[in-house]
């Protein structure tokens, strides 16, 4: 119980840009949700495309937060944040995507579980993809001995109960995550520095430092359209794949960890990508990713996070 409140208020925070066709499902979706204390946010992002003024004609009740400029992904959560927890002084915030429909009893079973241990600083669930709504897209990240942050546990598998227990994660991806006000106050939000991408791995490294865990219940459900925004095989995507997961290691994980990572990033995830791209016939993807690397290189460099010791 926070606030002095039975039910913990729950801002719900969907970002936006561009999406004015995504937001149906996604806003209408949460707001069938029968938890007592909620209230629906939308943040756009700079958005050109009139979703403003679709949200404010077509649901009076959501809030609308609106930026001048697009923040990108984590520089528009952090502007939603602000107003959630410091502005609204929501116990919760529900981070998510605007591609997503979401279950009516998604707000209630996460903060059932977050309520359970006041060190659980994030909460997800089951997601699904929409085209194939029996089919499981995560419910949570494994570790990687190597990458740390491993892959999708569960990815591409029909849902038969193989995952029925509320557990705790190594991470997880933020397609949907409630976040406790204490993480918000105590490690911050999102690293601007990531903007796309990895930005939720990041901020759980940072989180885990500081004794909070994430967790998994397979009682909270959403169905998720995919990279809808930034495209799941684009050059964009590309780009930050090869550079931020490279970042995090930089900066939380010791110079030993990071030496092996960077040489098996660089043969796996650039160069051998990169050749495959380039067979497909894919070639600005392909330069995307030798970008994105050497992106990540010149940040450590600039920012004095590189020894010698790094690469010998």
């Amino acid at each position: 119980m926070l606030n002095g409140s039975i039910h913990p208020k729950v801002i719900v925070l969907i970002l936006s840009y561009n999406g004015k066709h995504l937001l149906e499902d996604s806003i209408s979706s949460y707001l069938a949700n029968g938890y007592p204390d909620f209230s629906v946010v939308v943040i756009d992002n700079g958005s050109t495309d009139g979703s403003k003024e679709y949200v404010e004609r077509n649901y009076p009740e959501v809030k609308v937060l609106r930026t001048d400029v697009n923040l990108k992904y984590s520089g528009g959560f952090n502007f939603g944040m602000q107003y959630a927890f410091n502005e609204k002084k929501a116990d919760y915030v529900l981070v998510t995507n605007n591609d997503v429909k979401a279950d009516k009893n998604v707000i209630k079973e996460l903060v059932k579980v977050a309520e359970s241990d006041p060190q659980i600083g994030f909460v997800t669930g089951k997601v699904y993809f929409y085209d194939r709504p029996d089919t499981l897209q995560t419910v949570g990240k494994s570790e990687d001995p190597i990458r740390w942050n491993g892959d999708h546990i569960g990815n591409r598998e029909k849902d038969v109960g193989q995952y029925e227990q509320v557990a705790e994660r190594i991470f997880t991806d933020d397609i949907f995550t409630l976040v406790r006000r204490s993480v918000y106050k105590k490690v911050g939000g999102y690293n601007t520095a990531f903007a796309f991408q990895a930005e939720e791995y990041d901020w759980q490294a940072r989180a885990k430092k500081m004794g909070f865990k994430i967790y998994y219940t397979p009682l909270a459900k959403i169905w998720h359209k995919e990279s809808m925004t930034i495209g799941k095989n684009s050059a964009f995507k590309a780009y930050y794949d090869a550079r931020n997961p490279m970042l995090v290691i930089l900066l939380h994980k010791p110079v030993d960890y990071f030496r092996r990572y960077v040489r098996h990033h660089f043969y796996r995830s650039v160069l051998r990508s990169s050749l495959v791209n380039l067979k497909q016939l894919h070639p600005l993807v392909s330069f995307a990713i030798w970008r994105g690397f050497f992106s990540g290189i010149a940040w450590g460099i600039k920012n004095n996070k590189f020894s010698i010791r790094h690469f010998i």
